[in-house]
């Protein structure tokens, strides 16, 4: 092994027994979250991130408190998932465009149910509501916040990648003045008017920079945030990886329930565990970057097909490891294809190489895969999974104590998967519902 090698490995692998009580920053933790989201084909390259300046530019701007910059600041940064996090139902009855109100309603949903992002859930709802259907004064709650919102949203979507970005401010500036008074509120259109003047501030909007300069801004308050409220935005996160399909709408919190039991028979402390079913639940992070015409394919993937598959745990990797103090957790997540004879992707690691939590992982996605319908085949039953996990373990992909220790404990195991994946079940049949009351006949 070269000298390149041993310091990629030891990059990937440092502080792995090592573990210390979970510390985050909020702000470090929101933008990676959010980095994450952007990776989806629904959305442009850094387009929340995006929004995510322009209403912080304009909050200031309008002399907002920092309590209702941060409120529209986060609100920014997730206003998306409304639509991801059950994306094929959305677009198979082109509701996205037809009626925005129903990604409104869901995002709003989302965000009651997590703490760090409750309070901007009205913002969320109404982000899409033009300024001459409010009934309320541009100072009422949750009003001009909302109208920043969405001004920034126009103002992103105007933007053209493929020009200087300079060059089209006159452009841009025009859609917003001709909806001053129907979309956006007269005052907070002038207000951007001025704003726009800066050329720092459209050079600043399309920087590669941009999440650096984000993270640093001093009307953002970071702050230290615990498990618990960490593990309730996992959950946010898990449901808008896992809902893009009904074949995935309870595979993370089946691989959590998994990977979390086999942590404890093998011996796990109590903290530990705790991290890995963090890991699980964003172990498919990466797959945000997958169409999903390929993840719902109801056949076999072509060679093409199975390559762009193949770089989800190199997104997830990439994405947790931007979290300060996610080190062990980015390496349980996104490890879970490795194998013990090396042959694993993407970064096709020495099996001795391999840390425990990541060898449990492994083998927790595989069990419960094997365990869910897919599109091209339905789950399967105990003796067909038995078999192939003792083939993983024949042929080196996956570890023999692990893989022997879940067959000792499979009805069990399968008992709590199937408790855990119901709710995510249930859950998920709730958002269908809704939005099929919504969409229009």
């Amino acid at each position: 092994m070269n000298n390149y090698t041993w310091l990629v490995y030891n990059t990937l692998f440092a502080g792995e027994h090592m573990l210390k009580e979970l510390s985050v920053n909020s702000g470090n933790f929101l933008l990676s979250l959010s980095d994450a989201i952007d990776l989806s084909g629904s959305t442009y390259g850094s387009h929340q991130q995006k929004l995510a300046y322009i209403v912080w530019q304009m909050g200031n701007a309008a002399k907002l408190s920092k309590e209702a910059i941060e409120k529209i600041f986060i609100a920014a940064l997730f206003h998306n998932i409304g639509i991801l996090a059950i994306e094929d139902k959305i677009r198979e009855r082109r509701v996205d465009k037809e009626n925005l109100d129903i990604h409104c309603i869901l995002g709003e949903l989302l965000f009651e149910f997590t703490p760090l992002l409750k309070p901007s859930a009205k913002v969320i709802r109404y982000h899409h509501r033009p300024w001459n259907e409010w009934d309320s004064s541009i100072e009422s709650p949750y009003v001009i916040e909302s109208q920043i919102l969405c001004l920034a949203n126009m103002v992103e979507l105007s933007i053209k990648h493929d020009q200087f970005i300079l060059n089209q401010v006159d452009r841009i500036t025009k859609d917003i003045s001709s909806s001053s008074g129907s979309i956006i509120n007269p005052n907070l259109a002038d207000l951007f008017m001025t704003l726009s003047k800066r050329e720092d501030f459209w050079l600043d909007l399309v920087s590669p920079r941009l999440y650096s300069l984000l993270i640093n801004f001093k009307s953002f308050q970071n702050y230290i945030i615990g498990y618990d409220t960490i593990y309730s935005m996992t959950l946010l996160v898990r449901s808008i990886i896992d809902f893009r399909s009904i074949f995935t709408a309870t595979h993370s919190a089946g691989v959590a329930e998994c990977a979390g039991i086999l942590s404890e028979l093998f011996g796990f402390s109590e903290y530990e565990t705790k991290l890995i079913k963090i890991a699980a639940n964003l172990h498919d992070l990466g797959k945000l970057a997958i169409p999903d015409t390929i993840l719902n394919k109801p056949d076999v993937l072509t060679e093409h097909e199975f390559n762009i598959v193949k770089q989800h745990p190199y997104f997830t990797y990439s994405i947790l490891n931007t979290i300060q103090g996610f080190d062990q957790i980015s390496k349980w997540a996104a490890f879970h294809h490795e194998k013990q004879n090396g042959s694993g992707y993407p970064f096709q690691i020495p099996g001795g190489m391999i840390s425990t939590g990541s060898r449990i992982m492994a083998v927790a996605d595989i069990f419960s895969a094997l365990s869910e319908d897919r599109p091209y085949r339905k789950s399967m039953n105990k003796k067909a999974v038995n078999q192939i996990l003792t083939d993983h373990v024949n042929n080196h992909n996956l570890d023999s104590r692990i893989v022997f220790m879940l067959l000792e404990n499979q009805d069990e195991i399968l008992f709590r998967m199937r408790e855990k994946q119901n709710i995510s079940k249930t859950y998920y049949n709730e958002q269908v519902a809704m939005i099929d009351e919504q969409t229009p006949e």
